[in-house]
């Protein structure tokens, strides 16, 4: 009877499962990759050249925490990607609100924003070798381009569909037309934009790697290369799950961050 109700709540479509139903699911698909990936690599089903155990990939990570160099790589990575989305994400916000606000600002930037957005972001990278060198400059660079448009136009989206009888409602108790912005539009937005920030961040994460893959000295990408050209697949396993890692640990900060900075958009 208890299975049957179980399972009549997860098939429900857009139902409410309990928080240990959550916590067990998400258990489970874990459990079953790993389950997975022990049956692959202790079963002899892939070479461990392309493949490695995850005992194998753990005593690696005992040995690189140890000595200092995983920490090391890993606070390069978070720099850049910190620096690089806080810089996208200052800019790419308010001027966003000003795009979905302002019809004409829109008309003006639209042409270039879509264009450049299209780029493929490892098509910079040599012109920003050229121009800024091969520091942590540019590293930031390569992530600010392939987040900053992004979140320019999701924000954008986000303040358009703001209701237009809020913004009169707004007008009809007095507000005057360059208050609405930040008084109504930017209120309104709140938890879209959180939302645009948390899916962009997951997307500063990819583009670090390409960063860090060419001409880069430090961080989890360039690790990964280093790795590669030793075929120490264990390293790249590593350094990909640490990526994962810090990935989820930034989206589940945001998922919190909306929680509790917009409780009424839950």
């Amino acid at each position: 009877m208890a299975a049957k109700s179980i399972a009549t709540t997860v098939l429900k479509p857009f139902g409410q499962i309990s928080s240990g139903l959550t916590l067990a699911l998400g258990a489970l698909i874990w459990a079953l990759v790993v389950g997975l990936w022990i049956l692959l690599s202790y079963g002899g089903l892939v070479p461990t050249i392309f493949l490695p155990p995850p005992g194998k990939v753990v005593t690696t990570a005992v040995s690189l925490i140890g000595d200092g160099t995983l920490l090391q790589h890993t606070i390069a990575s978070l720099e850049v990607v910190l620096i690089g989305f806080a810089v996208s994400s200052m800019v790419a916000v308010p001027l966003g609100l000003f795009m979905g606000t302002y019809p004409a600002i829109k008309a003006f930037l639209d042409p270039l924003v879509n264009f450049i957005r299209y780029l493929p972001v490892t098509s910079f990278v040599p012109l920003l070798i050229l121009w800024v060198g091969i520091g942590l400059e540019q590293r930031v660079s390569v992530v600010i381009i392939g987040i900053f448009f992004q979140q320019l136009v999701m924000v954008a989206d986000a303040a358009r569909s703001v209701p237009r009888d809020l913004v009169n409602a707004a007008y009809t108790l007095g507000t005057r037309r360059f208050e609405t912005l930040w008084h109504i539009v930017f209120p309104a937005t709140l938890p879209n934009i959180i939302d645009v920030l948390r899916v962009t961040i997951g997307w500063a994460w990819t583009y670090l790697v390409v960063a860090e893959l060419v001409a880069a000295r430090s961080g989890l990408g360039y690790i990964s290369l280093k790795a590669m050209r030793g075929f120490q697949v264990d390293v790249i396993f590593l350094a990909i799950a640490v990526i994962g890692l810090l990935g989820l640990t930034t989206d589940y900060a945001f998922l919190l961050l909306r929680r509790y900075v917009t409780p009424w958009a839950r």
